[in-house]
């Protein structure tokens, strides 16, 4: 059993739930707590170290519904957070068959849920641009919409900075670079029980539990049996000027199922667009820690050690796609900071939240799907009751080991992701361009 005294390491803890897992054992008054991560929070390498994310509430199953509602009232009333919750409501259109079908499916829902009252129905243009007048100019001949009222953005970034300052407040230990950098567990005698944990530069950390919660590499750290598979996918930002920040102030989010979603500006009048496709996975030979030789995994490539990466040629195609179909005034602004943000998809797209099988005290803590973020108030709650043995049988049963369920690299997606080794326009290491543009001047 845990106390308050329990020795407790979280790898990963400069990203949404690890952070959020810190949070909740600081608050409930743990003591000795250590926060592990290659970056300081919020660690360069999170998903969640981001412009901004959706929120909103998800509908797919019943434990989907519970946490996107307790996560909207933290949200809501959290001091921690409040500030970065940015209420400018969403809106979620589509104008082809399938779409406008997902989006009946989804005010039936809606509906079955007791929450029919919280959105309105689009059925004409003139309707969504009355939601949405910053989409007035824009083709959306046929397109349907929901306006959830509710809704909006979170400023990502922003959110984990600010668990981080409460994290030292509560003088939370912290361990970042190599001394942060998970290398392999440390074992009992018997191969059974997780004692704790060696880093990178061979510092070693004896602990009563070990939670792995590092998004992305978790599936390269350890062996997860194929249950959570890494995909990249891709965003790129635009450059507003003084009067255009004016004409998107709270606009809504707007998300279109085929085409991609943006955001209103930042403060800085910043807008970042996403396309919207099955990710990009990154598969290599690689040996996570109780494998017993390499096995092919997707291993994510950190945008932080690799800053002049962008993203797939393919992608610019898309990412302007979106552009000029929902925004088409930009239509010929400069893109910039294009990038490439790593999640970990399971095949049914629930976490994975649980003991390790095979070691005791080992935790995993991952496969947000790219959906989480908007739980980053609340998730570390859950997993602390995970830890003391209190979680809820729904969500233990949601989140549970299950390798063999199905297809992680597919998911829930339409299609399966493409893989970046054979999509060109990505990978810009100033060594290889130097080496590429000498070939190319000796030719």
């Amino acid at each position: 059993m845990l106390d308050l005294n329990s020795r407790i390491l979280i790898f990963g803890g400069g990203g949404t739930i690890g952070s959020s897992t810190a949070l909740h054992l600081a608050r409930k008054g743990y003591r000795n707590i250590r926060v592990l991560d290659v970056y300081p929070i919020p660690s360069a390498q999170s998903a969640g170290n981001d412009l901004n994310k959706i929120m909103g509430i998800s509908l797919r199953n019943p434990v989907d519904r519970q946490l996107s509602l307790e996560a909207e009232d933290a949200w809501s009333n959290d001091p921690t957070f409040t500030a970065y919750y940015h209420r400018s409501g969403r809106l979620d259109c589509c104008g082809s068959p399938d779409g406008i079908e997902d989006l009946e499916n989804t005010i039936a829902k809606l509906k079955d849920a007791g929450l029919g009252h919280t959105v309105e129905w689009l059925d004409t243009e003139a309707q969504i641009i009355r939601r949405v007048p910053q989409l007035a100019g824009s083709d959306i001949q046929g397109w349907k919409g929901i306006f959830f009222e509710q809704g909006g953005w979170l400023a990502a970034a922003k959110a984990i900075d600010s668990v981080g300052r409460e994290l030292v407040r509560h003088g939370v230990q912290f361990s970042f670079g190599d001394s942060g950098t998970f290398q392999s567990l440390i074992l009992s005698n018997d191969g059974k029980t997780c004692l704790g944990a060696t880093t990178k530069d061979g510092t070693q950390y004896i602990a009563d539990r070990v939670v792995l919660a590092s998004g992305a590499w978790t599936p390269s750290l350890v062996d997860l049996e194929d249950q959570c598979c890494s995909k990249a996918w891709v965003y790129a930002h635009m450059q507003l000027t003084s009067e255009e920040i004016k004409e998107y102030a709270d606009c809504p989010v707007v998300y279109n199922e085929d085409l991609g979603f943006f955001f209103e500006p930042d403060e800085h009048g910043i807008i970042k667009v996403c396309d919207e496709f099955p990710g990009f996975t990154r598969y290599k030979m690689h040996q996570p820690f109780g494998t017993p030789e390499p096995k092919s995994v997707s291993v994510p490539r950190s945008h932080a050690r690799h800053p002049t990466d962008t993203y797939p040629d393919a992608s610019e195609i898309t990412i302007n796609k979106a552009i000029a179909a929902l925004l088409p005034k930009f239509k010929d602004k400069e893109l910039f900071n294009r990038a490439m943000c790593w999640c970990a998809d399971t095949a049914d797209a629930n976490l994975l939240i649980c003991e390790h099988p095979r070691w005791k005290n080992l935790f995993v803590a991952t496969g947000d799907s790219g959906h989480s973020f908007k739980l980053l108030p609340i998730i570390g709650k859950h997993v602390v009751e995970l830890l003391e043995g209190t979680l809820q049988e729904d969500l233990r049963e949601s989140w549970r080991w299950r390798p063999g369920s199905g297809d992680a690299r597919k998911s829930r997606r339409a299609a399966p992701a493409e893989d970046l080794a054979d999509l060109p326009g990505w990978k810009h290491d100033p060594a290889t361009d130097t080496k590429t543009q000498a070939n190319l001047t000796v030719q």
